[in-house]
């Protein structure tokens, strides 16, 4: 295989290049910021949909389990492309206008958060799934004998500890859901590798496409980064002390 000469490798990686991107840091930026803003939406309806989900395959039964634990297989199973073409252009998703701020259409940013929120919380349920049956189930016995009800028990005793427990398993969830924002870009939502890519589609500026890429490669890794190491510090603040049960 032939290794690339010095000046091969200067002729991919121009100067002028550089300062193309460099000169367009804000387009880069609002794309940077739409993503960091999907990322938390789509995480949001994930905890709000894979909690309640989590605790059904917990403690369910009958069709409410069976239907829950489908819709999860369901979501697990196809592709996220898939379910972003699917609720942009399948559902009936009302068209909202659009922020000019970030050129960003409402209605691709709602269709991409329900796909990316339900996928993620299909994810997270079996997160919480796992945290609520590491609980000593004399705990929930313990709760009851005291007045509480089964809800009640649940809501206060099991809750607050499967929540606590299930920080280290969100740090891959939030990755994954980090780098799936960017699949978005299927249905045109001006996230960061949309932004990235009309750049470079720019007339005259295809010679850009390797710089392109490595800053956006270096702002989704810098932004995975620093996920990681908050979900590092919020797992060792909140984690349950050894020998506390």
């Amino acid at each position: 295989m032939a290794v690339a000469a010095p000046a091969d490798l200067a002729a991919v990686l121009q100067t002028g290049d550089w300062a193309f991107v460099l000169g367009n840091w804000r387009v880069l930026l609002l794309g940077a910021v739409v993503t960091v803003v999907l990322m938390a939406t789509s995480l949001t309806l994930g905890f709000l949909a894979g909690f309640p989900a989590g605790a059904v395959e917990a403690y369910g039964s009958g069709w409410t389990k069976e239907l829950v634990s489908t819709a999860g297989v369901v979501l697990r199973g196809t592709p996220i492309v898939v379910l972003i073409v699917l609720f942009f252009f399948g559902i009936p998703v009302p068209k909202l206008g659009s922020v000019p701020v970030v050129d960003v259409r409402l209605s691709a940013f709602l269709a991409a958060t329900l796909a990316l929120g339900l996928r993620s919380g299909a994810y997270q349920s079996q997160v919480f799934r796992g945290a609520i049956q590491s609980i000593d189930e004399g705990q929930l016995e313990a709760a009851r004998s005291v007045g509480l009800t089964h809800r009640q028990a649940v809501r206060h005793v099991i809750f607050p500890q499967a929540v606590r427990r299930s920080v280290p398993g969100f740090q891959n969830e939030f990755t994954i859901v980090l780098k799936d924002t960017s699949v978005a870009f299927a249905i045109g939502l001006a996230e960061l590798l949309t932004r990235a890519e009309n750049l470079y589609l720019q007339p005259g500026r295809d010679t850009a496409i390797m710089e392109v890429i490595i800053v956006i490669s270096a702002v989704y890794f810098v932004l995975t980064f620093a996920t990681n190491r908050t979900l590092d510090y919020l797992g060792d603040a909140f984690s349950i002390p050894e020998g506390s049960e």
